[in-house]
């Protein structure tokens, strides 16, 4: 059962516990939050292969800015960069929606209750995490979408300062460009979202621990790397998928407890550290399969917000060098 998953220490013998994240179907108890929450992610794998096709207009951006003169390269540039601004404004959009979604259930249980009793819901909430962790991937990976989306705001501010017209209307203006960039001014903005809303959700909530919070992070964490780790556990995936699924998952919930008001996830806990040794034990079967696990400690790096704190231990800080 879940408790001893928990409170096991020999991963061979592994504990018969398995949450499952590709077939699990809502309980009747689960159904009224379920429903309001897919309405939610439903569009997270579409705004994802987005994000993937963002960008790639440098070849013409380039053109553009070396012979200012020439109207037509200027046209050119202008209509490879004039998709891009819509593609984002639904991932910003789809980003702030995510802030409520993690929140709906207030049910009074303990996170062993809540994970064997409500996996449906449970799945739901590992994909905030999986998508704010794979969003951040393709973001850092990919630094045209933000070299084509500052020309798009330049030009928008030539054409304001000008007072020139835009033919028809642009889906994203200047004004809404603005306040988009501060959103992707952040390495992970998605990440900088949930990791927020986390922090707005403990502090709102006076009436409930903060342990409620942090407990049903680490317990997902903990859940997340025993089947990552028992070969018998791992074996049940029938999708290679999944497997990147929970390690982003668990990446995720280690992030964000981190951002919580608790000690962080590299202090007594050890929730950090088991999370990296299933990382960097994960086997490189490929180069894309090692840029794969790179990515996922990058935001371990880079985002977490006590890392640098001096009751990390030098093994933890040694281990993500």
């Amino acid at each position: 059962n879940l408790l001893k998953v928990l409170t096991c220490t020999d991963l061979v013998q592994g504990p018969n516990f398995f949450l499952d994240f590709e077939d699990t179907q809502p309980t009747e108890s689960e159904k009224g939050i379920y429903n309001l929450v897919i309405v939610v992610l439903k569009d997270a794998k579409g705004i994802l292969e987005d994000s993937q096709s963002c960008g790639g207009a440098g070849h013409e951006i380039r053109e553009a800015i070396l012979h200012p003169a020439d109207e037509k390269l200027q046209e050119k540039a202008w209509g490879a960069v004039v998709p891009l601004p819509g593609k984002l404004k639904k991932f910003c959009e789809f980003s702030q929606s995510t802030r409520s979604a993690g929140s709906l259930d207030n049910t009074p249980c303990s996170p062993t209750q809540h994970l064997e009793q409500k996996q449906a819901l449970t799945k739901q909430f590992a994909e905030i995490p999986h998508f704010t962790i794979h969003s951040g991937e393709l973001k850092m990976t990919n630094p045209t979408i933000q070299n084509d989306f500052s020309y798009y705001r330049r030009v928008l501010s030539h054409m304001k300062i000008n007072y020139v017209p835009a033919e028809g209307e642009n889906e994203v203006d200047y004004k809404l460009a603005n306040g988009m960039s501060l959103f992707y001014v952040e390495a992970t903005p998605t990440l900088k979202t949930s990791s927020d809303a986390a922090t707005e959700f403990a502090s709102e909530k006076k009436n409930l621990p903060i342990e409620n919070t942090t407990d049903y992070l680490s317990t997902v964490a903990i859940v997340c790397r025993v089947m990552l780790k028992t070969p018998e556990e791992r074996s049940k995936f029938t999708n290679e998928e999944t497997v990147s699924f929970c390690l982003r998952a668990k990446v995720g919930v280690i992030i964000l407890y981190d951002h919580a008001p608790s000690e962080g996830a590299f202090a007594k806990t050890k929730i950090a550290m088991k999370g990296i040794k299933v990382l960097k034990d994960q086997p490189p079967n490929s180069v894309e399969k090692k840029k794969s696990v790179e990515g996922l400690l990058n935001p371990l790096r880079y985002t977490t917000k006590r890392l640098n704190d001096e009751t990390t231990s030098k093994q933890i800080t040694s281990m993500l060098q």
